[in-house]
């Protein structure tokens, strides 16, 4: 195992003391344990350490911070993500609000293409998408009028196909989504619910935005900045390469937050929850740049990968004569990323559900431990929300500090984090 705090400047790594011991004297143990160094750990840790004063021990599996938002400089000295692209964006203000306390921001609005028929195309399809594939000059309404000439509405809409056949015709789906959810998934989108595709619009305009947020920025310096700057307290003890279970054994604490897969918390009692995953080939050529936006997605079951992500794009780092590429392989096995959006998976997560809730001083949070498909924003947000409800708790509902608290985390950021992925 590894112990240490991060921070910047000359300061001696932080001290994980053996059981009934505590850095600096005072009661042995930590209030909290929180397992998961990732948006929801480190914003639960950094919240408990500040605001409440409590003393946290945050542990990771993995030898870094910053779960699957980790980024860091390659041997070519690129900046570049270990776990494919991740691109921040929230119509929330107080999620905004609060990271910005730990970063500046770079202004960056996300788009991508998808290589269709020989040809580079803005994905979500609008209206220069139609053009170029099909050779027309179309206005929104004659855009609108194509897309409902080829729909084929269907009376219930309950799978992913559903969705797009009846937005955009069958021929769109095939071309943009069915090679492209089939390689993603492994399973035809026939099979899988309306959700996956929901969140993927159409437009009619030449808005080629991939997203449409308020807030849509870069951390200036990284992600694994961020974290540095927001995990840098002397209330928060950080241990890398750490097996939750050898922890909880050798260290003492009041309170578990715990945000890895809820299945392998109860010993998947009840068999284990299905996940997608995804296995990275981190590629540097020598040329400034390789394609013309920072993702480039490949439909196209003819080709084994799923997207081609270039990080200069995304960073904005300037860096002559070579460039960074990640090329995405989806696969069954491997570190859970994405729930398997199936009927019987939310049935067999809601078993898990139950155990959670019946279990007392443990709090569950995330995309792994509440088996949802969560953006960034709302993972933040989610954990702001759980936060608020356990200084409400120890402070009561009324007087100045459940006041100050709720004003940090309330009302809009929760109810953003519940609706799920957008």
């Amino acid at each position: 195992m590894r112990d240490l705090n991060y921070g910047h400047g000359p300061k001696a790594p932080a001290y994980v003391g053996r059981p009934g011991q505590h850095p600096g004297g005072g009661r042995a143990g930590f209030d909290y344990l929180i397992v998961g160094a990732g948006f929801a750990g480190s914003v639960l840790a950094e919240r408990l350490a500040a605001s409440l004063g409590k003393r946290v021990l945050l542990i990771d599996r993995r030898p870094h911070i910053g779960g699957n938002a980790y980024d860091h400089h390659n041997d070519d000295g690129l900046l570049i993500h270990r776990y494919g692209p991740h691109i921040f964006h929230t119509n929330s203000q107080q999620v905004a609000d609060y990271l910005s306390r730990f970063t500046k921001w770079r202004p960056y609005e996300h788009k991508v293409l998808a290589s269709v028929d020989r040809q580079l195309v803005p994905i979500p399809i609008n209206r220069t998408t139609v053009n170029r594939l099909y050779g027309l000059d179309l206005d929104e309404a004659g855009v609108a009028a194509f897309f409902q000439e080829r729909a084929e509405p269907v009376p219930e809409v309950r799978t992913s196909e559903d969705v797009v056949v009846g937005a955009v015709g069958r021929e769109l789906y095939e071309k943009f989504f069915r090679g492209y959810t089939r390689k993603q998934w492994g399973l035809d989108p026939a099979e899988l619910d309306k959700a996956v595709t929901a969140r993927v619009p159409t437009r009619t305009n030449d808005d080629d935005r991939y997203f449409g947020d308020s807030f849509q920025n870069m951390p200036l310096h990284g992600y694994t900045r961020m974290f540095e700057n927001m995990l840098d307290h002397p209330n928060i003890k950080i241990m890398l390469n750490a097996d939750y279970r050898e922890v909880a054994r050798e260290v003492q604490y009041d309170n578990l937050i715990f945000t890895g897969p809820i299945d392998e918390f109860f010993d998947y009692r009840y068999g284990k929850l299905p996940y997608r995953s995804l296995r990275f080939q981190h590629k540097t050529v020598e040329r400034e740049w390789f394609q013309p936006v920072a993702v480039v997605n490949y439909p196209g079951e003819d080709v084994p990968f799923t997207r081609i992500t270039e990080y200069k794009h995304l960073t904005g780092q300037v860096h002559h004569g070579k460039t960074s590429l990640t090329y995405e392989f989806p696969s069954a096995e491997g570190d859970p990323y994405y729930p398997v959006p199936k009927a019987e998976n939310a049935e067999l997560y809601r078993k898990y559900q139950a155990l959670a809730d019946a279990t007392p001083n443990v709090h569950f949070v995330g995309r792994l431990a509440t088996y949802r498909y969560y953006n960034m924003d709302q993972v933040v947000g989610q954990a702001l929300a759980l936060y608020t409800r356990i200084a409400r708790a120890e402070a009561g509902a009324t007087g100045e500090a459940a006041r100050e608290i709720v004003g940090i985390a309330a009302g809009r950021v929760a109810r953003e984090a519940a609706e799920g992925a957008d």
